[in-house]
């Protein structure tokens, strides 16, 4: 399977809590068979100075602003100076990290999201990974579940990989943003630095630094000094 995928080509570690979490595996979706497990060990030794424990494995920075609305169930951790808005549903099983914005009646559950990751409107993130930097415009969904309800499999120049998961969204690389209203299917992975237009369905591989317009015509950003 091409080099393309493998989680240190979408993601930097360096930002986000999780990176040992990645260090260990080599597709990124393969951190989520651990992911409950690392939260409740990571959260029992955050610095109390700077995280507080709010319920059965918990843990919220004191300096992120949670809207009293907001619906947060364990394991979850949730990072310095993020802001998690009115009537925000983090269903659990999820890491947010630092500098983050989780809008209004967003709903988020088996999830990581790097620092600085917006994902401010009306969005579904569902076991999926949103790199650093990246954001999801209003309405953006990103589908977790066949309907068919079979092994979601990852294509990447026509080539099929295995993840051995039923309930997988999408991978997001950093610096990435997603337009308004689009649908990331089941297994869809974007590369760095790209574009994807609003009112997109997108699934499989869109390749680094690229501006997705719809599935015949994704082209490559032009580059400026």
């Amino acid at each position: 399977m091409s080099e393309k995928i493998y989680s240190k080509n979408l993601l930097n570690y360096d930002y986000s809590i999780a990176r040992e979490l990645f260090e260990d595996v080599l597709f990124p979706w393969e951190a989520f068979e651990k992911l409950a497990e690392y939260i409740a060990a990571l959260g029992e030794k955050l610095p109390s100075d700077r995280y507080e424990k709010r319920g059965e494995n918990v843990w919220v920075a004191k300096s992120a602003r949670i809207f009293e609305t907001a619906y947060l169930n364990g394991p979850l951790i949730v990072g310095e100076n993020t802001e998690v808005r009115h009537c925000a549903f983090i269903r659990g099983c999820a890491i947010i990290g630092d500098n983050c914005v989780v809008g209004n009646s967003t709903e988020i559950k088996g999830s990581i999201l790097f620092d600085n990751v917006q994902t401010p409107h009306y969005n579904y993130i569902g076991d999926s990974i949103l790199g650093y930097k990246s954001h999801t415009g209003a309405g953006v969904i990103t589908s977790n579940l066949k309907s068919d309800k079979s092994e979601v499999t990852v294509k990447v120049d026509g080539e099929k990989q295995t993840t051995g998961r039923k309930k997988f969204g999408a991978i997001i690389g950093d610096n990435t943003e997603v337009g308004c209203n689009s649908v990331l299917n089941p297994g869809t992975i974007v590369g760095r630095n790209t574009i994807i237009y609003p009112l997109s369905m997108v699934r499989g591989y869109v390749a680094e630094n690229s501006i997705y317009k719809n599935c015949n015509e994704i082209c490559t950003k032009v580059m400026r000094c």
